[in-house]
């Protein structure tokens, strides 16, 4: 498939969108075109050559056709990248049903978890679009700011398919961009979401004053409850050892970059949800993906204690030091025994 000439339209004009776009205009086998919902904006786009919104200082390539007509930019496309917050994925899927095919290749790669229906990105795309539809995603440690400016990145493409797998790696691969494969997408799609989820009980930490033995604690902790919802869903325990799991985790959690982080950051200097909205310009897939977390959970009869909380903050307006105090003084536990065979569901 390498030699093979590939259509792509990118489906949405934020950072991450921008920056594959730029990514797969640098393969001379593609020909991309990036979509934006707002007419006004592709246009100033399309004048200064820059995406100063969301990827201010990185120049868009001179092969990247920009559009706001979904039908001139799907209908013919071999590859469609789904690049919109979870949130808008469904209203845009439903858009340009009437020019998809099953012929094409569908790519998600925005990270959350839909609250009415508890699907994943994949799973929007195939409840909306049909279930005929060769699905992949597209996952990992990979902040748009450093993948725009050709920074050593590893990521995974996910499907249950070993072949459609290796046909994303085969598109997206480049020398800066390197890309495994893993069939596991259940895992790969919940590793993605959830550390969304655990980045603002980080930032929370880092606001709180806490130290480094506390956001440690924390990332260990929350990946092994994303691992427990997981397994409840079908996926293998290996996966959040990976790139989507422990990988994109540390990414998130660490990152001046990550907007869950910094949620959970002013949420810990005591700024309130509302105030924080307010003045945000991108979505933070967290925020939405815990209240879809702990549906899940419950559904699903899995203890996730950290995720509770991120919830109590977010929005039953609890304080995030009582959040803490209460975390480390739950009922001692083992720390392996919740993680063995029929005993994974348990906090």
């Amino acid at each position: 498939m390498a030699d093979k000439e590939q259509n792509i339209v990118v489906v949405g004009c934020g950072g991450w969108g921008t920056a594959l776009s730029r990514l797969l205009c640098k393969k001379n086998n593609n020909t991309v075109i990036m979509w934006g919902v707002d007419p006004d904006y592709v246009s100033q786009m399309q004048q200064s050559k820059e995406n100063t919104n969301f990827l201010p200082g990185i120049q868009l390539p001179e092969n990247l056709e920009l559009s706001s007509d979904l039908e001139h930019c799907v209908q013919n496309s071999d590859v469609i990248v789904a690049a919109t917050p979870t949130i808008y994925m469904r209203e845009v899927c439903e858009k340009l049903t009437p020019y998809v095919h099953k012929d094409q290749l569908w790519v998600n790669v925005a990270k959350g978890i839909e609250e009415e229906t508890l699907l994943t990105g994949t799973g929007i795309i195939k409840d909306v679009c049909g279930d005929g539809m060769t699905v992949a995603g597209l996952y990992g440690p990979s902040h748009a700011e450093e993948v725009a400016r050709d920074m050593p990145t590893t990521v995974v493409a996910a499907a249950p398919e070993i072949k459609t797998a290796t046909l994303v790696q085969d598109i997206f691969m480049t020398p800066e961009f390197r890309v495994y494969t893993n069939t596991d997408l259940v895992g790969a799609e919940i590793g993605a979401a959830l550390k969304n989820v655990i980045a603002i009980a980080a930032g929370v930490c880092d606001g709180l004053g806490f130290g480094d033995n506390a956001k440690s604690a924390l990332l260990t902790r929350g990946l092994a409850e994303t691992r427990r919802l997981g397994m409840a869903l079908g996926a293998k325990g290996a996966t959040f050892g990976g790139l989507t799991g422990l990988g994109d985790l540390i990414t998130t959690c660490v990152s001046p970059h990550g907007r869950n982080r910094s949620v959970g950051l002013r949420l810990g200097k005591g700024e309130k949800l509302e105030e924080i909205l307010g003045s945000m310009h991108q979505v933070a897939e967290g925020i939405r993906t815990t209240r879809s977390v702990c549906k899940l959970a419950e559904k699903y009869n899995v203890d996730m204690p950290i995720t509770r909380e991120v919830y109590a903050m977010l929005f039953d307006n609890k304080s995030p030091l009582k959040s803490g105090r209460e975390l480390m003084q739950r009922a001692p536990k083992p720390e392996l025994d919740a993680e063995k065979g029929g005993l994974h569901n348990q906090g």
